[in-house]
């Protein structure tokens, strides 16, 4: 019965999002004609199937477990202070916090070799839709998540401001990574959209616009790219498997001298 609502539950949340960027996609479209059932399709299904039945849950697990080894190391009084904060307060300090955190270590994640074994899974995707926010390995994600929760668990934000902004950071990675191109004029030097994130997985590894939420931290080092076209071309220039178990094996293999 518990497997009958978990695929429930998976269904539910694929038919939420395809209700929710489908008009956008076929409105708005960053690349016309893209079909739905596009190349690889099937591909990033398992990476979506896989995260929802498998990977989320462990991720969660892990990061609850060694969350619980780091309670404590900052003194208590000052978690209390920060968990009393206004929630709209707390909301934006973890934006700015997480966004300052994962700027860093995803630039790392293409700077650092067996970082870029794992996160290059992310990048292999030549078509960027509602579902290729998932093309991401296991590891990968516990890295990710690890970097975007634990500092603000640390500083003592409350599971409940959390769980909202990870549910929000969720919907936005999909944003970006959908097929849109809705550009927003000036506010793009404040709010990231699709039109930055796609030139984030142009070909090459260092295309810059590292930053999740918000590119101030790409203005502020360097590292912004905002052209008035889409990329040419998506993907990774390495050769890599196309299948999801391929993918997932991919960052294990020996390099070949």
């Amino acid at each position: 019965m518990k497997i009958i609502y978990m695929l429930g539950g998976v269904g539910f949340s694929l038919l939420f999002l395809v209700v929710l960027f489908v008009p956008l996609e076929k409105t708005f479209p960053a690349k016309a004609g893209q079909k739905f059932l596009r190349p690889e399709w099937w591909t990033d299904l398992f990476f979506f199937l896989g995260q929802y039945l498998v990977w989320g849950g462990l991720v969660l697990w892990l990061l609850t477990y060694f969350g619980s080894w780091v309670d404590g190391v900052v003194p208590a009084t000052f978690r209390a202070s920060v968990a009393a904060q206004a929630w709209w307060v707390q909301g934006l300090e973890v934006v700015v916090l997480s966004d300052f955190c994962i700027y860093w270590a995803h630039r790392l994640q293409h700077r650092v070799g067996w970082l870029w074994r794992f996160h290059s899974i992310h990048h292999s995707a030549e078509h960027l839709d509602l579902l290729a926010a998932h093309r991401e390995h296991p590891l990968d994600t516990v890295y990710t998540m690890g970097i975007i929760n634990l500092p603000a668990f640390i500083l003592g934000f409350p599971l409940e401001t959390l769980a909202g902004f990870l549910a929000f950071r969720g919907i936005w990675a999909i944003y970006i990574h959908s097929n849109v191109r809705l550009p927003i004029g000036p506010l793009r030097w404040f709010i990231g959209a699709p039109e930055l994130h796609h030139w984030h997985h142009e070909k090459a590894r260092d295309a810059g616009n590292y930053a999740n939420i918000s590119p101030l931290m790409d203005i502020l080092f360097g590292t912004y790219r905002c052209p008035d076209h889409e990329p040419l071309a998506l993907g990774v220039e390495e050769p890599m498997p196309r299948s999801y178990l391929g993918q997932l094996l991919w960052p294990f293999r020996r390099n070949k001298r």
